[in-house]
């Protein structure tokens, strides 16, 4: 008894289960003309989370001799009471022979049982022709194109012909840039002499000339005192060319305050050197040799007390332009920024008149 109650209970179960599993086919149209479309429903409800195989068929297959499936459309989920779901996919069949078509049951597997929907019927309809009134008829017409209609193309036309006229003007520029000699300059680094060093050189050629300087005093300290006035002008940063002796010698009272007794010796010794100077170069003085080879060493230790050492011996030299070659660099300058503009404009013309005709012709 015990076992025949469980039986009737597992076989309730059963179909209830088998209950929950449905599958409908429905048309849309049972006749329709010869080459024209109707569309076959299947729909199969299932518990939520089962797993559904509808039929598949490739473009143009035949479901059966002469009606053929265009395409299928997977209509997606929708939910039902009970944890039930329905799902859809649409068949759109056609057919090019009049007669009446049985169309088969659709099989929908769940969960890997195949399960059917009933049987349709489908009846295609010729078109009758009245063969009697043949003037009726007319023969095929030939190819036409489709009409040029300006406004859809007009926008195109002309943004083409922008982009034309903006690639003659780049090129010309272009060419222009190239054919134009590019304006090079370079920094360059050179060693100068420190002031004292290049006063030096001067008292050492001086030296060299002792027999002509004798023969010549006016020649001997006019050297002399320029190489001292070009050293204190480079040395103190005053124009010592264009002064007089004395106005040299006031304002080296104003520098020279290190030492107070050195400083009043290298003056004194100066002024006298400068004292003898003129006196030889505009009064016609003779001087001696030993008053000459005095005034020279004074000169010497006058440097040797008042040089800097610790000075930077290299000098970056930049050159300077001319203003033809100050014109012609913001002229290539400007050339290069427009020539680049010129360039970006005209992609982005290509790519919208690209645009424009893959839109046209599609």
């Amino acid at each position: 008894m015990r076992k025949t109650v469980l039986f009737i209970i597992a076989s309730l179960y059963v179909c209830r289960a088998v209950a929950q599993v449905t599958v409908v086919a429905a048309i849309d149209s049972i006749e329709i003309l010869i080459g024209q479309q109707v569309h076959v429903t299947v729909t199969a409800t299932m518990k939520e989370g089962a797993k559904a195989e509808f039929p598949v068929f490739k473009p143009t297959q035949q479901i059966i001799p002469g009606v053929e499936v265009l395409k299928s459309t997977e209509m997606g989920v929708k939910g039902k009471e009970n944890g039930l779901v329905d799902r859809q996919v649409v068949y759109t069949l056609t057919s090019f022979d009049d007669t009446l078509y049985y169309l088969p049951p659709f099989v929908v597997k769940v969960d890997g049982k195949p399960y059917e929907s009933k049987s349709l019927a489908l009846k295609v309809i010729g078109i009758e022709v009245d063969t009697t009134h043949v003037e009726k008829f007319f023969g095929p017409k030939d190819v036409q194109d489709n009409p040029f209609q300006w406004s859809e193309w007009g926008l195109l036309f002309w943004l083409s012909v922008l982009m034309l006229v903006l690639l003659a003007v780049g090129y010309y520029l272009f060419v222009r840039l190239k054919s134009g000699k590019p304006i090079i300059t370079r920094i360059r680094i050179v060693k100068r002499l420190l002031p004292h060093q290049k006063a030096m050189k001067e008292i050492e050629q001086i030296k060299a000339d002792k027999m002509q300087n004798q023969e010549n005093p006016k020649e001997y300290y006019t050297r002399l005192t320029d190489t001292l006035r070009k050293y204190i002008e480079d040395r103190y940063g005053f124009n010592a060319m264009e002064m007089t002796s004395s106005e040299i010698i006031a304002r080296l009272e104003q520098a020279l305050t290190s030492d107070t007794q050195t400083a009043d010796t290298m003056k004194q010794e100066l002024r006298q050197l400068f004292t003898t100077a003129d006196l030889v170069k505009f009064a016609k003085y003779s001087t001696m040799i030993n008053e000459n080879d005095a005034n020279l060493v004074s000169a010497i230790d006058f440097i040797n007390q008042t040089k800097l050492e610790n000075v930077p011996t290299e000098e970056v030299v930049k050159p300077e332009l001319t203003e033809a070659d100050q014109r012609t660099v913001k002229t290539r300058r400007v050339l290069k920024v427009v020539i680049a503009i010129i360039a970006a404009a005209c992609a982005l013309l290509l790519g919208i008149v690209c645009y424009g005709l893959y839109q046209l012709l599609n």
